[in-house]
């Protein structure tokens, strides 16, 4: 089950956030470059619930993953060399897609792009597009994979704190 997470939510969510985080700080190098208190926070989950694009997925009662879906394209995206052309309307972009660290090499992370794409569809989109950084092995594999294709990479000002490369991939819908 994937939906739209409501108040009720924000604690599950808040433990997926947490679960990634402690994973990453007990890395020798981090594959996200999120930073606890900094991003991803409660407050960010709960901007994204009031607007409608927080996603939550879980399965027999448990949570495993979520996601933000919404048309918001970063500054940056201007300098990528996009393929796919389309109105700002007609574009949809995936953020802080993740999945818990319990629930990974199921398949999971897979199931939640299949949906985005999904809902983008049927929200009318005809591409959609995302970023994770470049050392992000697993995730620009799993992209890759999924028949999204490399559009280009660039420094972006994450969040106001961190300077960092991030590939961005697009596919038509």
């Amino acid at each position: 089950m994937i939906r739209l997470a409501c108040a009720d939510d924000l604690d599950a969510v808040d433990a997926i956030y947490d679960a990634i985080l402690t994973l990453e700080e007990a890395r020798p190098v981090s594959f996200t470059n999120w930073q606890r208190g900094k991003y991803p926070t409660l407050d960010h989950a709960r901007r994204a619930m009031e607007e409608h694009t927080l996603w939550l997925a879980g399965e027999d009662g448990k949570y495993y993953g979520t996601f933000i879906l919404n048309g918001i394209q970063l500054p940056e995206y201007a300098q990528i060399p996009w393929q796919f052309q389309a109105p700002p309307d007609q574009v949809a972009v995936i953020h802080t897609l993740m999945v818990h660290p319990d629930w990974s090499g199921r398949g999971k992370g897979r199931e939640l792009v299949a949906f985005c794409e999904e809902e983008s569809r049927r929200q009318g989109k005809s591409v959609i597009r995302l970023d994770t950084p470049e050392g992000n092995t697993p995730a620009n594999l799993m992209y890759a994979r999924l028949g999204y294709r490399l559009a280009g990479a660039a420094e972006f000002f994450f969040q106001g704190f961190i300077h960092e490369i991030l590939n961005c991939y697009e596919k038509k819908l």
